[in-house]
Formats: structure tokens, sequence, C-alpha cells
């Protein structure tokens, strides 16, 4: 299960990777920035793991729910 200390980091998380979705796909478009000039690769490298620790926090607590439901059903 993840603990409930856990959530306010993945909460954060989600929001900062959703906030840097857009330009990542598609720069700056008022300063005509492309992408691959807003973003390095540590940055990019930075969001992936990010993104994984969420990826792995929901993939445990489904993993748990689906048990549960064998278990109960």
């Amino acid at each position: 299960m993840v603990p409930r200390a856990h959530i306010p980091e993945l909460a954060a998380i989600s929001r900062w990777l959703r906030r840097e979705r857009e330009p990542a796909m598609y720069g700056d478009e008022e300063m005509g920035i492309p992408p691959t000039k807003l973003y390095t690769r540590p940055y990019a490298a930075k969001a992936l793991d990010s993104a994984k620790i969420v990826l792995n926090a929901v993939q445990r607590l489904l993993n748990e729910v689906l048990q549960s439901q064998r278990s109960s059903g």
C-alpha cells in the first residue's frame, strides 16, 4: 500500500508533470522557442524518474485492489 505520507509527494509530482506537458510538446509558442531549447537531458531524466515514482505507486495500489477483490469475491 502507498503510505498516506507519500500522497503529497505524488500529488506534487503529478501537478509538476501536468504543467510541463504542454511546453514539452509544443515549446513556448508565444516566445517561439521549441521544446528542444526549453528542456535539457537532465531535466527530462528528472521528469522520467518522477513519472516512474507515480507509476510504481499506482501499480502497487491497483495490485492491492485486485488482490483484495479476488480474496473477497
